[in-house]
C-alpha cells in the first residue's frame, strides 16, 4: 500500500508542477507565507525524512530552496529514493502507518497548497477524477500517464 501512496503522490505532484514557469517558485500568497519553491523544498525534505524513518534512522534536515526547476528535480529524486527502498527486501524501520501519517500525508497537503498557489498565480491546474487516474506502483518520476478525465 505504501508504494501505491508514493506513486499517487508522484502523480499528483507531477501534475501540480507541470508547466509551472521558473518564476512560480518565488510566488507566495501573502507576505510571511511560504513561496511555492519553499513548499516544494519542504516536500523534498519530507521525503528525505520519510526515507530516514523507513531505514530506521530518523533524521530531519531542512533545505534551502533551489531555483524552481532544480527543486522539482530534487523532489522527484527524493521520491525515487524512497520508492527504491520500499521496493527492496529491506525491512521498514517504523510501522507503515507512521510513515503514512507523517511524511506522506503531509506531502499530499503541500501538493494542494501548490495547486492553490498555481490558481492565484494565474496558471491553474485542471481538476481531475483521480479515482480514474492511471497510477502504478513504481512510477514515481516526473513523467506520468496523461490524465484520463479532467474538468474545470
Amino acid at each position: 500500500m505504501l508504494r501505491h501512496v508514493v506513486a499517487t503522490i508522484a502523480y499528483r505532484a507531477a501534475k501540480a508542477v507541470r508547466g509551472a514557469s521558473p518564476e512560480f517558485g518565488d510566488f507566495r500568497a501573502a507576505e510571511g507565507s511560504r513561496s511555492a519553491g519553499e513548499i516544494l523544498a519542504h516536500m523534498g525534505d519530507l521525503f528525505d525524512w520519510g526515507l530516514s524513518i523507513a531505514e530506521g534512522r530518523e533524521r530531519w534536515t531542512g533545505s534551502k530552496p533551489l531555483p524552481w526547476p532544480q527543486e522539482v528535480e530534487r523532489f522527484f529524486a527524493a521520491v525515487q529514493r524512497l520508492e527504491d527502498y520500499l521496493s527492496s527486501p529491506a525491512a521498514l524501520g517504523a510501522p507503515a502507518e507512521k510513515l503514512f501519517q507523517g511524511a506522506l500525508a503531509d506531502t499530499l497537503t503541500h501538493i494542494g497548497q501548490i495547486n492553490m498557489l498555481r490558481r492565484l498565480f494565474g496558471a491553474p491546474v485542471r481538476g481531475e477524477s483521480y479515482h480514474r487516474a492511471e497510477i502504478e506502483k513504481g512510477r514515481v518520476g516526473r513523467e506520468q500517464a496523461p490524465p484520463r478525465r479532467e474538468f474545470d
